[in-house]
């Protein structure tokens, strides 16, 4: 992904093992308590075993994406068992990831997702 997409991604939350912090974005304070408290346990526990940076992004399709970054001399980031723990957050959330992009391109996009939910 280029920086140009990078920087259009809309940012949903994230989390930092550095600042030992979780961010959800205020734009999304309306989604069910129980969603938020997921997202924020799945990003928390994600930095505490891995390290570094995940944030959760849409990218200009509405398509939810993964970012994981850390700081350039961070040698307990566990770069390897980052690849893995996404792998299994999206298999293990894939609806929740799923529900959360059609609800993306419903509400922000301004999408019918009506041919989507028939799928």
């Amino acid at each position: 992904m280029s920086d140009t997409e990078k920087s259009d991604a809309v940012i949903l939350c994230g989390a930092s093992a550095y600042e030992e912090k979780y961010y959800l974005n205020q734009d999304f304070s309306t989604l069910p308590e129980s969603i938020k408290e997921e997202l924020q346990i799945m990003c928390v526990l994600y930095t505490a075993e891995i390290g570094g940076i995940l944030t959760l992004q849409y990218d200009e399709h509405g398509n939810l994406f993964f970012n994981v970054t850390s700081e350039e001399n961070d040698f307990s980031f566990d770069e390897i068992g980052s690849v893995l723990k996404i792998k299994q957050l999206q298999n293990d959330k894939r609806e929740l990831l799923e529900s959360l992009e059609l609800y993306y391109k419903a509400k922000f996009l301004n999408e019918d997702i009506s041919e989507l939910l028939e799928e």
